[in-house]
């Protein structure tokens, strides 16, 4: 299970930076407590979010953004692997099969 703390937070914003954007914290009117800025690779993200709301909201990002997991760190590489084990498979299927 990830530990939702600052430490936690900070590896996966390395991961962000090591695939190339940049993640902004800032106040705003988001529906999903986040926005992706298209073709700029820059998230933003509500400013009011504790570590663990923002730490989720990474994750979930981080299922959607396709990238080549070898640019990253072994650092990162390791902490990139355990939480793709520690996520939920495909939501979408999941909702499909509900249906």
């Amino acid at each position: 299970m990830i530990n939702f703390t600052k430490h936690s937070l900070q590896k996966l914003e390395v991961i962000f930076q090591e695939i190339g954007y940049i993640i902004r914290y800032e106040k705003g009117n988001f529906n999903a407590g986040y926005c992706i800025v298209e073709n700029r690779n820059i998230v933003i993200i509500n400013k009011f979010f504790d570590t663990e709301a923002r730490i989720n909201v990474l994750l979930d990002i981080i299922q959607n953004v396709e990238f080549d997991s070898g640019i990253l760190s072994e650092k990162s590489a390791k902490f990139y692997d355990r939480i793709l084990k520690e996520l939920p498979e495909d939501e979408e299927e999941e909702e499909v099969d509900e249906a």
